[in-house]
């Protein structure tokens, strides 16, 4: 549904040496740190954590992508999403971990955000070019077509009976919106279960600070908005520390371009168009990524204000924004919780 910008550790990660500091007069031992790496989810995954190595880690967490992949992967033949889009009216979730939290979420997302986050989507993601469909010759669009499809969006017309899932013919679902997070998630939690409560978790720029860095924070930064790959910036940094995620989503990364006209990954499922506004960039701060990451999409649908305004009804959220203000600038928009 749409490019997680990345964002990048504002610390320097040391290696697993045993360093020391000075502390009023004492020398105070700092806990080793420990980097595990590898990929997954169509990104790359870093787990930092402070204690003892844990043996075979890596294992522990390939094998908790591989369990999520086969229920909510789009990628993967024969996992249980796929199961369900090329269904008729629906199937069972029996014996499924993940699907349904995941889908409970985003019901409670969307209900909150009025519409502006929506996982049945998909059919429209897909008439625009993005995902794994063709880009467009014609950047307007055909106004019967895009209305044809929008009878198709409308996560209310998922109903969640038991275990049983069912749909009108033709509805698509696509939880890509909150994957990454609910994979950070996963990974923290294993951390805990494994006795490291203080750990850093990123997969593809969203993250989780479990604890804290040696009696620090952890510090994230957030990346400068630009349209070139290549050029990597800091645009500010956030602590992240006592099991506070963050999610970004951007619209400067994931587009292209037809006849002059920049077509972005960002489609209002209320309307079924491209959303392009002056929001470049959105971060959310909330107590678990996946929450994070679904607003994230919801906050670039929105535009700055509106988005603005949701974050700071919600309690438990925070947001950081990066904005393109009338003069053309870049310019930084926190919420109440940051200012």
């Amino acid at each position: 549904m749409r490019i997680l910008c990345s964002l990048l550790l504002g610390l320097v990660l040391c290696t697993c040496d045993r360093a020391t500091e000075l502390t009023a007069g004492a020398v105070k031992t700092e806990r080793l740190i420990h980097i595990v790496e590898g990929q997954a989810m169509g990104t790359y995954y870093r787990v930092t954590y402070l204690g003892d190595t844990i043996p075979a880690l890596k294992n522990s967490l390939d094998s908790l992508f591989d369990a999520y992949n086969q229920e909510l992967s789009a990628w993967v033949p024969g996992s249980k999403i796929n199961a369900f889009n090329e269904s008729e009216g629906g199937i069972s979730l029996a014996g499924t971990k993940h699907f349904i939290p995941n889908l409970k979420l985003a019901l409670k997302i969307s209900k909150a955000t009025a519409g502006a986050y929506d996982p049945t989507v998909g059919p429209l993601v897909k008439y625009w070019g993005f995902g794994t469909a063709e880009k467009r010759t014609d950047a307007n669009g055909d106004p019967a077509e895009i209305a044809r499809l929008l009878k198709l969006v409308g996560i209310e017309k998922l109903q969640l009976e038991g275990d049983f899932l069912s749909k009108p013919p033709g509805v698509e679902l696509n939880l890509n919106a909150s994957a990454k997070g609910y994979g950070v998630d996963l990974l923290s939690e294993l951390l805990i279960q494994r006795g490291r409560p203080d750990h850093l978790i990123d997969i593809g720029g969203e993250m989780r600070g479990g604890g804290q860095k040696n009696d620090r924070p952890w510090n994230v930064a957030i990346r400068l908005p630009d349209e070139n790959r290549a050029k990597v910036a800091r645009a500010g940094t956030l602590p992240l520390s006592g099991g506070r995620a963050i999610a970004t989503s951007g619209n400067y990364l994931d587009y292209y371009k037809v006849g002059g006209k920049t077509l972005s990954h960002t489609i209002d499922p209320r309307t079924g168009k491209v959303e392009r506004n002056r929001l470049l960039s959105a971060s959310v701060l909330a107590p678990d990524c996946a929450t994070a990451d679904a607003y994230a999409t919801a906050c670039l649908v929105l535009g700055p204000e509106e988005a603005l305004d949701l974050i700071n009804t919600q309690s438990e959220l925070e947001g950081y924004f990066i904005v393109l203000n009338q003069n053309d600038e870049l310019e930084t928009v926190k919420t109440i919780g940051l200012e």
